[in-house]
């Protein structure tokens, strides 16, 4: 596989500060969004990497990753007034240093405020890996002063490797969880065993591509667990998902919506999607869009999805125009609540970069889009966002693209929706300095640019 096929699997090493609130940093460039003050998120004497965010109402949590020595521990900091402060950092983790952490396996993070409370609970979902590999996931009631012990979703002794998984919570409170899970691989033949690795082998490594396909392909699946009142234990749904891509969630008036790259006939690598709670359409999912990236290898870059008021499901990923010279490129699509399909891809404008990666979406109150990535722009990675409107046909018009920060290094940008804007996340920094930022972004309420 060549190098620019493949994406950095995690974010860089740092060394940071605590948390400080820095007045007027880094102002974005373009004139299409106003900016508030960045706030810095970190543990002093860590490595800091791998944010996710999540927020309701005026409520904002952030989860990230912290380690010393590379050992990583799960750290969760939240806000009462959209994420302009933060209180310092809680640790989730109960077992020191059992994190695994990189930009496809960031630990992920999802509010609930229960009818009557005061405050929303906080559920956070984590990779560990200690003894084996596990996805783990823990509770607070109190806004994440304080966690209940951490539950394994998992089977118990369940070989091989798992991770690269998505948290949503529904309006009961019910957390759901969809993982990609390698233990088909563990119990492979051993020469295929011994190449694939379970977890022991990078998933970029030569023997794992040589082992890649449809055919190995059909040895992982995505798995499905819910935590909560109404707990059920892990499901195995569809066969067949690209090995190290990220997953993503969206709760839906008729359920909880999934999406993951699959590997279909041809080792095309496309968007998958189905609602939980369906094992049947798991087993041969529909498309997103018919992309025709056919790879013998795991490109380590998932979608992301993203719920309006109206239930319209908005989806972006990142995929490969083939061709004579191939360039990546993000594309946009949605779905209506009454519309089995998506529609038409549209192609997302970016900083002009060959490879846009890590790509998110978020849609407020007032029903604005915002998609974020990064890519690499004069050598260095740059994280950069633009907003938009879709119409009721489902087309995109976006504002001129701009960077979340006018210097660099910068990425694995992630939102959450706010009743107008969202807030926002990255890793910022070189290794050694970097730190967690996080802004509010507000749309300028002008779109010029038309998805292709």
């Amino acid at each position: 596989m060549t190098k620019w096929m493949r994406m950095a699997a995690a974010c860089a090493a740092v060394v940071v500060m605590g948390i400080a609130v820095a007045q007027g940093q880094m102002p974005a460039p373009a004139p299409v969004a106003s900016q508030r003050d960045q706030v810095t998120l970190a543990v002093p004497g860590h490595t800091n990497a791998a944010p996710w965010v999540a927020a309701a109402g005026r409520f904002v949590a952030v989860t990230w990753g912290a380690a010393v020595q590379g050992k990583w521990d799960i750290y969760v900091a939240t806000s009462r007034d959209e994420g302009q402060t933060f209180g310092t950092p809680v640790r989730v983790n109960t077992v020191d240093g059992d994190g695994r952490v990189s930009g496809e396996i960031p630990p992920r993070v999802a509010l609930h405020l229960p009818a009557g409370a005061s405050v929303p609970q906080v559920v956070v979902a984590w990779n560990a890996k200690d003894q084996g590999t596990e996805i783990k996931i823990a509770r607070s009631r109190n806004f994440g002063q304080t966690f209940a012990a951490p539950v394994s979703l998992q089977a118990p002794g369940a070989a091989g490797d798992r991770g690269w998984h998505a948290l949503t919570i529904d309006a009961e409170g019910l957390a759901h969880v969809v993982w990609l899970d390698h233990r088909g691989l563990a119990e492979a033949p051993a020469d295929a065993g011994a190449k694939a690795g379970g977890a022991a082998a990078g998933h970029g490594s030569h023997e794992a591509a040589a082992l890649d396909g449809v055919a190995m392909a059909m040895k992982s699946r995505l798995h499905y667990a819910t935590y909560g009142d109404r707990a059920t234990p892990e499901q195995r749904l569809a066969p067949g998902v690209c090995y190290c891509c990220k997953t993503a969630l969206a709760p839906t008036a008729k359920g909880v919506l999934a999406t993951w790259r699959h590997v279909y006939d041809g080792n095309m690598r496309d968007m998958a999607f189905v609602l939980l709670g369906t094992p049947g359409a798991a087993a041969a999912p529909p498309r997103i869009s018919a992309d025709g990236w056919s790879i013998n290898g795991c490109p380590d870059d998932g979608p992301a999805l993203a719920v309006d008021a109206a239930d319209r499901v908005h989806a972006i990923w990142p995929t490969v125009i083939p061709g004579d010279e191939p360039v990546g490129a993000l594309f946009y699509a949605s779905k209506p609540a009454s519309a089995s399909a998506f529609g038409a891809r549209q192609r997302v404008t970016t900083l002009g970069s060959p490879k846009p990666s890590h790509p998110q979406v978020a849609v407020d109150g007032t029903g604005h889009v915002f998609v974020a990535w990064d890519e690499i722009v004069g050598g260095v990675r740059t994280a950069a966002w633009s907003d938009g409107t879709a119409a009721g046909d489902g087309a995109l018009r976006l504002g001129t693209p701009a960077r979340l920060a006018a210097a660099g290094p910068t990425q694995y940008p992630v939102m959450a929706p706010l009743a107008r804007g969202v807030v926002v996340a990255w890793v910022s920094g070189a290794q050694g300095t970097s730190v967690i930022r996080v802004r509010h972004l507000v749309a300028a309420g002008t779109a010029a640019t038309a998805a292709r």
